[in-house]
């Protein structure tokens, strides 16, 4: 099946061989899984949001009403509709018409209730991620071991461009209370090839890399830089196969939010602290001197409340 008639089949409720399965869920759930697992931008997922908030009306929009209502172009809606694995929009809106008729036959949710049962599916997708990630560290082995890689590399080198900077600037900073030596990169272009050969030319052996949705290209491109000057990868993405995995000699997979307009990090940022971690056990001595020295810094130039 294509990805626009695996779609179809969730939304409606078929399974490929025809034969209908469930036609007890609630109709916004069943245009919710039209979406689930397909890389959405925030405008995109603006349009799946209002589909979701006036499925009854806007099922039977034409493309330049549904495009006004949503706030977007109609060249947005028509991209929306191929994301989806649909040959175009009148395809995606042949899918939601039953589906909204089946609304409109039984006792649609309220608005309020759909926007706070979206809400709650956002948290329920997240509690899903990091349930994958509790499985992942099942075996500790390999945390540890990146962890204690990590540790040696001095300077680290710590990666992150556009939105998964967030990510990268807490793991540095953490990670600067434990190791003497940690480089942060937020920049791409040759900024961030310049700071990948300084940190190689130090001594540095490693570079940890974070790929969040949507994956920029030059975080690929920063990539196969540190592969070139001899650093070894390790990546923390949402992604099991990909060019960037590609690229990295380790890569850790925690599964993104994308519930919502803007991905939320529950799982990648749980996964950062468990790294952390690793990396202050493989050098306890280090990690005590150093936490100390903070505390008595963070304590004469009151830091904190």
């Amino acid at each position: 099946m294509s990805s626009g008639q695996q779609a179809r089949a969730q939304a409606a409720a078929i399974t490929p061989s025809g034969q209908a399965v469930d036609h007890e869920r609630a109709p916004a759930d069943r245009v919710r899984a039209l979406f689930d697992g397909h890389p959405l931008s925030p405008g995109q997922r603006r349009i799946a949001q209002y589909l979701v908030d006036h499925l009854t009306e806007a099922a039977f929009l034409s493309i330049t009403e549904l495009a006004e209502r949503a706030g977007v172009s109609q060249p947005s809606v028509t991209r929306f509709a191929a994301a989806l694995g649909f040959s175009g929009y009148p395809a995606l809106r042949d899918v939601l018409q039953p589906i909204a008729l089946s609304a409109v036959a039984g006792t649609p949710d309220s608005p309020e209730q759909t926007r706070r049962n979206e809400l709650q599916a956002a948290v329920d997708a997240e509690i899903e991620n990091l349930r994958t990630v509790r499985q992942l560290l099942a075996d500790t082995d390999q945390v540890l071991d990146i962890g204690r890689e990590l540790a040696r590399s001095v300077p680290l080198t710590v990666l992150g461009l556009r939105i998964s900077v967030s990510l990268a600037e807490y793991f540095a900073y953490a990670a600067r209370r434990i190791h003497p030596d940690v480089r942060l990169v937020t920049g791409g272009g040759s900024v961030a090839s310049d700071a990948l050969l300084q940190a190689r030319a130090a001594g540095g052996s490693w570079v940890l890399a974070f790929a969040m949705p949507r994956h920029a290209k030059e975080t690929l491109a920063a990539l196969r830089v540190a592969r070139g000057a001899g650093l070894r990868i390790a990546l923390i993405t949402d992604r099991t196969l990909g060019p960037l995995v590609d690229e990295a000699d380790v890569a850790l997979t925690a599964g993104t939010g994308s519930r919502l307009v803007f991905d939320s990090y529950a799982a990648p940022g749980v996964l950062s602290a468990a790294l952390l971690q690793a990396m202050a056990d493989a050098d306890p001595e280090r990690t005590q001197a150093r936490l100390e020295s903070y505390e008595q810094a963070a304590d004469q130039h009151g830091f904190f409340l």
